[in-house]
C-alpha cells in the first residue's frame, strides 16, 4: 500500500521489498538519516536494551529532572530514544516518511526545523510539567515525539493525496496510513504520550507561522557539511548523486521500469510539481508519472532508482 509521495512504503512490496531500517534509502536527507540513526541507537542501548521492562519510567522526563537536579543527560536521551520497540517501530516509519521535507527545503533548513521544533517542544513540556509538581511522577514519554509530530504540520497542509480508495464504505487516501501511524504513536503511552505529540503540533505550527522569522534562518555551513558527511557506506554513493534530477537518467528510470502503463494518462501539475520540490527535473517527474498511474509513490521510487545505478 503506497504511503506518498517520498517513496516510502507502509510495508514490504515488490517495489521496496525491505524496511527503512534496512534498505536505508535516504538520497538527499543526511540529517534525516544522521537523526534516525541516533534514535535507534539510543532506544537500543538506553531504552529497550538498557532499561528492560522499566525503561519507560527510566527515560521519562519528571518534575525533579527539570526543575530539581536538572539532567542535561536525561534530556538528550529523552529526545532521542523511544520507551518501547513499537514506538521505535512507527517513529522510525514516520521519520523515514518525513524525509520528504529534508528534500524540499534543503538539510540546512531541515536542522533549523529540528532544533526550534525540539526547543519550542521542550518549552511546552516544561510548562506541563511546572503545572503538575509531583515529583515521583513520569507525566511524558521519550522519543522524538516533537519532530515527528511538527513534521505533521506540513504533511497535512503541503502533501497532495495522490490516491483515493473506500474500504467497507469507508474513504481512505494513500496520506490515511500515514495518519494511523501517527494515532498509533501519538496513543502509544495514553496521557504520556500525547502530551509530547500535541507540543510537537504546536511547535510544527509555530515554524509554519514563521514566528521571529525561523523559517529563513540557516545554521552555519560548517555545521550542515558535518551532518552531510554522517553516511553509511552503502549510501554514500547517493550522497553524491546532483541535486536536480536530468532529463536523461528520467527516461533511464521511466525505462528501466517495466509495468504496462498506458501513455495517455496526463501527470497533475500538483504532482509535478511535487517531485521537482524534491529536487527532480520537471520532465524526467513527468515521464515517471505517467509510466506510474500519476501516483506520486510510485515516480519517486522510479526517480530514485535511477540514481542507485
Amino acid at each position: 500500500m503506497n504511503g506518498g509521495p517520498s517513496g516510502f512504503s507502509y510495508a514490504p512490496s515488490l517495489n521496496n521489498p525491505s524496511p527503512p531500517l534496512i534498505r536505508s534509502n535516504y538520497y538527499n536527507a543526511p540529517v534525516t538519516r544522521a537523526f534516525v540513526i541516533t534514535s535507534v541507537l539510543f532506544t537500543v542501548f538506553f531504552g529497550i536494551r538498557g532499561g528492560g521492562g522499566g525503561s519507560s519510567s527510566k527515560l521519562a522526563l519528571s518534575y525533579q529532572d527539570v526543575f530539581e537536579k536538572f539532567r542535561i543527560w536525561k534530556l538528550i536521551k529523552s529526545s532521542f530514544a523511544f520507551s518501547s520497540t513499537s514506538e521505535l517501530l512507527f517513529g522510525v516509519y514516520l521519520l523515514y516518511y518525513f524525509r520528504v521535507f529534508e528534500r524540499q527545503i534543503g538539510s540546512n533548513k531541515h536542522s533549523v526545523f529540528i532544533l526550534f521544533s525540539g526547543f519550542v517542544s521542550l518549552i511546552l513540556q516544561t510548562l506541563v510539567l511546572s503545572l503538575f509538581k509531583d515529583t515521583t511522577a513520569n507525566l511524558l514519554t521519550s522519543g522524538p515525539y516533537a519532530l515527528i509530530f511538527a513534521s505533521f504540520v506540513p504533511f497535512y497542509l503541503d502533501i497532495p493525496v495522490s490516491k483515493r480508495f473506500n474500504v467497507f464504505g469507508l474513504h481512505f487516501s494513500d496520506k490515511s496510513f500515514i495518519y494511523l501511524a501517527g494515532v498509533q504513536l501519538l496513543l502509544s503511552s495514553w496521557k504520556r504520550s500525547m502530551l509530547p505529540g500535541i507540543c510537537g503540533i504546536i511547535a510544527g505550527s509555530l515554524y509554519r507561522l514563521n514566528i521571529f522569522g525561523i523559517r529563513k534562518a540557516k545554521l552555519p555551513g560548517f555545521i550542515a557539511s558535518f551532518f552531510s558527511r554522517m553516511s553509511l557506506p552503502s549510501s554514500s554513493s547517493h550522497s553524491q548523486a546532483p541535486r536536480r534530477t536530468s532529463p536523461s537518467l528520467g527516461r533511464q528510470a521511466v525505462r528501466s521500469y517495466q509495468a504496462p502503463i498506458p501513455s495517455s494518462i496526463e501527470p497533475s501539475e500538483e504532482a509535478i510539481a511535487t517531485l521537482v520540490s524534491m529536487g527532480f527535473d520537471q520532465n524526467a517527474a513527468r515521464q515517471a508519472l505517467v509510466h506510474a498511474r500519476n501516483d506520486v509513490n510510485a515516480a519517486t521510487n522510479i526517480l530514485l532508482e535511477a540514481h542507485s545505478h
